[in-house]
This record gives structure tokens, C-alpha cells and sequence, in this order.
């Protein structure tokens, strides 16, 4: 089980709310067990019920705890019906033990305890009930409930206005109850919301730029295949003919397809070689786009890095930025680039940390695919070509942090 650190905020908002509505129904179950264990009960009320009616309170918790488990499931996916075996042993449980707290009413000297027993007594099923169906079928329920208790209360001895008393205080608590838990739980759905408009916010990320190296292919390739295929056929048709000009089409076309292929051959190797001053620009405005807020430190222009090595530090951001926008919960992410005599040092830390993804421990920015080319793995490979290592593990304060270096032989200008 994860440590409360180690959760994403997602999910430490899922675990407190769940928990918050858990401890509403056992501190309801745990009140009543204790009033029924007072004085006038122990020695008015039957045997039988003094002993019955603190099982009947357990089993009505236990049963409670599961229905409101299943409830908050199912509100949390729209659409979802529970079956009736799924409410009907919680709503049986609460019924037989508010029976048992009215029958002790009418036996024992219950006098201004009534209300919060019965109030008790109906939580644990209640709290799942306000989850399953809307609010005004709730408030309708609630509403039957009243009027229910209204005809059973006076069979205790109550006149008039302590049945009110009684009822008044029951539809107030049941009340509070259904209010507090559905609200709760409406805040944890727009929670989850938000965080499925971040991935989609992510994904679209990934779909434009696929879309724009589609873009650039078809510009490059489309109007000269055209040509290309306007020049063979007239090629075609002047050898049928044996004219000479044949060759010189022919000719034209090897040198478009050759062309072509340079283009290709340069659309590619922009999409495929990062560059690490573009990298960091777009670090920033993808991650700004999914509702992280990202810092970058670098000289800038100032840092004067051979080609290789900043193609390989662009792939580092670009990789863990992908990373930290699929395999984390990050809120804020920071890179860094300087340089330390002979070396050049990149640090992307996050505090979107998951425990136990990707590569060795994983974080939001230590995720990825285990194979090569892809993750952590493939990073090694890159910047392992140009002598340099990648370390990546927990950070400072809970985050994940991917450090890279490169040695970088010095200048004339840093000497």
C-alpha cells in the first residue's frame, strides 16, 4: 500500500474523500453501539435486545461500509446501476436496526436519546442511498422516510411533540448527511474531470505534431509525385514515339525524385534530431498547455554546445517531458542547463511522482518504455554516444529528478 507521499494528488483527493465518508458512517455505528450499552437500556430493555441490537449495529456498519464503497464507485462512473443484491442486505441492516432501537424505547427510558440513536442507526445506509439515485428522488425518499417515522415514533410513548421533536431532529441529520457526502463526492468527480482534460489536453499535444510532419510530407511529396508521374507518362508516350526528348524527361524526373528524397531526408532528420534551444521553448508552452506549471533555467544563446550534444540534451527534455505529461501527477516541473568545467548538466525535476513506473522507481518524468530507443533506456543510448550518463531517481521534497551529463571538451573562449 502506498505512503500517503508517494500518492499522486489525484489520489491523495480520492483517499480523503473516501476516507472522510467512511469515518461520518463508523463514528455514526460507534455512537450508537455506545448508547446502546448505557444504563436504562442494560436494565429495562429485554435480554434479548440488549444483546441483539449491538449486532444488528455491526452488522449494519459492515454492511453499510461495502454499499458505500459500491456507491461511491458508482457515482464516480456515470451511467453505473448497483443491482438490488448490492442495496438490499444495507438497506435491510438499517431497517432492523432502527426496529431494534424503537422496540428499546418503548421498554427503556430513552428520554432525549431517541433522535441521535435513530439518526445513528440509519447513517451507514443512508450515506450509499444519496449516492444512487438523483437528488430529488433522495429528497423524496428522505421526505417517505419522515412520514414512516411519524406513524412508528408514537407507538414508543412519545405524544405529540416529542414525535416531532424526534422526526424533526432524524430528517436533519439524514439531511446533513446526503448533502455533505454527494458534495463530496461531486468535488472528487470534477477532480477527476480536470485530470482527464489534462491527458486529453496531452494527447491532442501529440496529435498536432504528428499532423504538422504529415503536413510537411504531404507539401513535399504531393505536388512533386505529381510532377514526377505527369513526366514519366509524357516520357512513355515520346520513347513509344522513339524521339529523343524521352531521355531529357527521364532525366527530369530522376533529378525531382532526387529532390524529393533530400526533403524527406530533411523533414525527418527535423522531426527525429532535437534541438535542444527549440526543446526547452516547447517544454514550456506543452506542459504550460496541460496545466503544469514549468520553469526553465539556461543560458540561453550563451551556451555554445557541439550539435550532437544538444540534439542529445534536446531528446532528454523532449522525452521527459513526454513522460512527465503520461506517467505523472505533476503540478509544477523545473529544467535546468549549465555548465560545470568540463561537463554540461540538464535537471528535470517534478513533483509529479508515481512510485513504481517506468524505469527504476519511475516518477513523473522517469516513466517510459523499457525497450530501446524508448524511456529512460533509450536516453542512456543516446547521450552514451556522446560519452555522457543519466541518472534518475527520487528527488528533493518528493519529486522525481532525471539528471544528464555530458563532458564538453572547453573553448579557447572558456579557458
Amino acid at each position: 500500500m502506498k505512503s500517503w507521499s508517494g500518492r499522486s494528488g489525484l489520489a491523495k483527493v480520492d483517499l480523503y474523500t473516501r476516507v472522510t465518508a467512511y469515518m461520518l458512517l463508523w463514528s455514526a455505528v460507534f455512537v450508537l453501539g455506545l448508547m446502546l450499552l448505557i444504563r436504562p437500556v442494560r436494565h429495562e430493555a429485554p435480554l434479548v435486545l440488549v444483546v441483539v441490537a449491538p449486532l444488528l449495529n455491526l452488522a449494519n456498519g459492515v454492511l453499510g461500509h461495502r454499499f458505500l464503497r459500491r456507491a461511491m464507485d458508482a457515482y464516480l462512473r456515470p451511467g453505473t446501476v448497483l443491482p438490488p443484491r448490492e442495496v438490499l442486505p444495507a438497506a435491510a441492516a438499517g431497517a432492523a436496526t432502527a426496529g431494534a432501537v424503537l422496540l428499546e424505547a418503548a421498554t427503556a427510558d430513552l428520554t432525549g436519546l431517541l433522535p441521535g440513536m435513530l439518526g445513528a442507526a440509519l447513517v451507514p445506509f443512508l450515506s450509499g442511498h444519496c449516492l444512487i439515485h438523483p437528488g430529488r428522488t433522495t429528497a423524496l425518499h428522505q421526505a417517505l422516510l419522515a412520514g414512516v417515522l411519524l406513524a412508528l415514533v408514537p407507538l414508543t410513548g412519545r405524544d405529540t411533540t416529542q414525535t416531532l421533536t424526534t422526526v424533526t431532529s432524524v430528517a436533519f441529520i439524514t439531511g446533513w448527511l446526503a448533502v455533505t457526502v454527494r458534495l463530496s463526492l461531486w468535488v472528487l468527480g470534477v477532480v477527476f474531470e480536470l485530470r482527464e482534460a489534462r491527458d486529453v489536453q496531452a494527447r491532442l499535444a501529440v496529435a498536432e505534431e504528428r499532423l504538422r510532419f504529415g503536413r510537411d510530407l504531404h507539401d513535399i511529396l504531393g505536388r512533386n509525385l505529381s510532377v514526377i508521374a505527369l513526366k514519366s507518362e509524357l516520357a512513355v508516350q515520346l520513347a513509344r514515339r522513339e524521339r529523343p526528348e524521352a531521355v531529357d524527361q527521364m532525366i527530369e524526373v530522376q533529378r525531382i525524385a532526387q529532390e524529393s528524397q533530400r526533403e524527406v531526408r530533411d523533414v525527418v532528420r527535423g522531426y527525429r534530431e532535437a534541438d535542444l534551444r527549440v526543446e526547452l521553448e516547447g517544454a514550456r508552452g506543452v506542459l504550460g498547455a496541460a496545466g503544469i506549471d514549468c520553469a526553465v533555467d539556461s543560458p540561453g544563446p550563451g551556451l555554445d554546445l557541439p550539435d550532437q550534444v544538444r540534439s542529445a540534451l534536446g531528446w532528454v527534455v523532449r522525452e521527459t517531458t513526454t513522460n512527465v505529461l503520461r506517467h505523472g501527477d505533476a503540478r509544477r516541473c523545473t529544467i535546468a542547463v549549465r555548465k560545470e568545467e568540463d561537463t554540461v548538466l540538464l535537471t528535470v525535476e517534478n513533483d509529479g511522482v508515481r512510485v513504481g513506473a517506468g524505469d527504476g522507481g519511475g516518477g513523473g518524468a522517469g516513466g517510459g518504455g523499457s525497450g530501446a530507443g524508448t524511456g529512460l533506456v533509450g536516453l542512456r543510448e543516446r547521450l552514451a554516444a556522446v560519452g555522457g550518463t543519466l541518472e534518475a531517481g527520487p528527488g528533493d521534497g518528493g519529486t522525481f529528478l532525471v539528471t544528464a551529463r555530458i563532458p564538453v571538451p572547453r573553448t579557447g573562449a572558456d579557458r
